[in-house]
């Protein structure tokens, strides 16, 4: 099977895809915002560089895209036809770095929520989700 795109599109759509500051970390974060709370980007001091960081509650919320992630839902499963082997090795790296992270900072002593994409369909559920993780005490 082949793509159904151009090697020039194909492209082009691959290069606007970013790291930082997606739609759904700007959905999560404005939503934390509202609820009141103030929080740090991308703090280089922290194991993997976590998107948003809550240096006083000690606490930090990782966004992740299902696909890239490999989250259990339908768009986490799926597999790529095309360049198959490249894609299979790429994700299951970042799942592995996720688990890396993950580990580190709650060994550092913060307490982290991961956000997939998906739950951003349910705003309401997703809302509850991370006012109950930025009220509950720290977990010691």
């Amino acid at each position: 099977m082949s793509d159904v795109l151009t090697a020039e599109q194909r492209h082009r759509c691959m290069t606007r895809i970013r790291g930082k500051d997606t739609d759904p970390e700007r959905q999560v974060r404005s939503m934390i915002h509202t609820m009141g709370f103030r929080y740090r980007l991308h703090v280089s001091g922290l194991p993997g560089k976590p998107d948003i960081v809550l240096p006083r509650l000690r606490k930090v919320v990782l966004v992740h895209g299902c696909f890239w992630h490999m989250h259990r839902c339908k768009f986490g499963r799926v597999q790529p036809a095309t360049n198959a082997n490249f894609w299979k090795v790429k994700r299951e790296g970042n799942r592995r770095r996720d688990a890396t992270v993950l580990r580190a900072l709650q060994n550092a002593g913060w307490d982290v929520l991961t956000v997939w994409e998906c739950e951003l369909r349910d705003s309401d559920l997703l809302s509850d989700k991370i006012k109950r993780f930025l009220a509950k005490e720290k977990q010691k």
